[in-house]
């Protein structure tokens, strides 16, 4: 939150002035009243909000539906997604830090997986889930205190960019996900709302549940990651409704194998998450950025990198080899939330 100071008081110098006789008293120093100095809040900008939201028919990996002609179908998983996302901008440039809190139905449920497959202890109704997300930028013309990095009409700002994503479940892969990037992040010239395009390198560390020592954790190869978000008010073409269209998109390169070295490669991953967003305080209160509703639209092709395409039940006694099908590689589903900014 933006620092407040009081000011100090600034005190003349009293007046060294020689005397005239004896009896003639030195001139009284002089005092200046008080001043008040204003500074400049760390924090330009600072938002914090809590959210929930419901996603309709997530899908999981390795999590086939059931009864179904095609074997790359993945079984509809309802979650409730509860969210804690901080995000400001100071002298040189920004912060964004986000936490889901994922709770699923029953049809992804919470469990353990024994080394030998097939045999899974389940406990609980449906697993649930804690992701992480940070994000920061240095501005380059921030830093350099020069616009040497615009373009007008194209690009506003190049900044450095990095960042870490961390997450457990409790299900019977148990990833334990450790992710760090880094790269420029462009700022592209837009008329209205922002429009921010990040190229990193990124290296990701995981478990995986379903295989044994020393295969369990998983350490991926590093890969190029591509990272798109965006926000764009639509007032102005709807007669003042204070309605916006806000997502991000996501894009991973092949990072290596699941797990062991007969496992299934991992693929391009591409995520999408597109978002209306109504401001309820504007619109009952006029109370700008208090209050929102949004409904939205999430595509996840090849999640977690795992081929939607490919589908083998094959497995050894000792390994299991395929670490994930095809079958819930891929994701299509609605979502619809809240979100009230704290401060």
């Amino acid at each position: 939150m933006p620092r407040r100071a009081a000011g100090a008081a600034i005190l003349s110098l009293a007046l060294a002035l020689p005397a005239a006789a004896a009896d003639k008293p030195d001139p009284a120093p002089v005092r200046a009243e008080p001043v008040a100095v204003k500074e400049t809040p760390f924090f330009v900008f600072a938002d914090t909000q809590i959210s929930y939201r419901h996603v309709f028919t997530a899908a999981e990996p390795g999590n086939p539906k059931l009864k179904t002609a095609d074997p790359s179908d993945g079984r509809d998983i309802p979650k409730n997604v509860l969210n804690i996302s901080h995000a400001n901008a100071w002298a040189y440039g920004t912060n964004f830090f986000s936490l889901d809190i994922l709770k699923s139905a029953s049809q992804d449920p919470a469990g353990t997986r024994n080394v030998i497959p097939g045999q899974t202890t389940l406990f609980g109704y449906g697993a649930a889930e804690a992701y992480g997300l940070y994000r920061g930028t240095l501005s380059g013309n921030k830093i350099t205190g020069t616009t040497v990095f615009a373009i007008p009409g194209i690009i506003k700002d190049v900044s450095l960019s990095f960042g870490f994503d961390a997450n457990t479940k409790n299900s019977p892969f148990g990833p334990n996900k450790k992710l760090v990037v880094g790269g420029l992040v462009f700022s592209v010239d837009v008329p209205a709302g922002f429009l921010n395009v990040a190229v990193h390198a990124s290296k990701e560390w995981n478990r995986n549940g379903f295989a044994v020592a020393p295969y369990r954790e998983v350490e991926f190869n590093a890969t190029p990651e591509f990272e798109i978000v965006y926000s764009f008010p639509l007032d102005s073409l709807l007669g003042g409704l204070p309605l916006r269209i806000a997502g991000f998109n996501n894009i991973v390169l092949p990072k290596g194998r699941v797990s062991t070295p007969t496992s299934t490669p991992t693929t391009v991953e591409f995520l999408s998450r597109t978002n209306l967003v109504l401001d309820v305080g504007k619109l009952i209160w006029n109370q700008p950025g208090k209050l929102d509703a949004f409904v939205g639209f999430q595509y996840w092709r090849n999640k977690f990198g795992n081929d939607q395409n490919y589908y083998n039940r094959a497995v050894t006694p000792a390994i299991y080899t395929t670490g994930f099908s095809g079958a819930g590689a891929e994701e299509k589903t609605f979502l619809a939330g809240v979100s009230i900014h704290v401060f």
